[in-house]
């Protein structure tokens, strides 16, 4: 159950993603309120959706984060915790007090690539909008 949560949870975030830089003419172009919008909504949605995917793989008794961060704590804070812990390292800011362990270390790089790659890809969509109206 838990590992078909996460492939509908993984499945979102890479609809989130592909929707944004590939299909969706009406949000490209120069930069506007919506634009903004679409980018920040996009984060929040993989923040909580790599949060999500911290939490159930927690709750399979998989340790993702040193100090069992994961594991001694009730359900709500546990959840609260993972969702920080994603939403740090999306913004690849890496504060140091919650550090990935074993498979929790590729989850992270994956997601700081992510959180990287989207503001360089959000100016990309801005310049060629600006570029076709020139």
């Amino acid at each position: 159950m838990v590992y078909a949560v996460s492939i509908i949870i993984i499945y979102i975030m890479v609809q989130s993603i592909y929707t944004y830089l590939l299909n969706r003419e009406e949000i490209r172009g120069t930069f506007s309120l919506d634009h903004f919008c679409v980018l920040i909504h996009i984060y929040f949605i993989v923040m909580i959706g790599f949060g999500l995917l911290y939490f159930l793989l927690s709750q399979k008794g998989i340790v993702l984060l040193d100090g069992r961060h994961l594991q001694d704590l009730p359900q709500l804070q546990r959840l609260g915790i993972a969702i920080y812990f994603s939403g740090v390292t999306l913004m690849t800011v890496g504060y140091g007090d919650i550090t990935p362990i074993g498979i929790g270390k590729a989850i992270a790089l994956i997601e700081a690539m992510i959180g990287y790659l989207l503001p360089a890809a959000f100016f990309v969509q801005v310049m060629k909008g600006v570029k076709g109206k020139s």
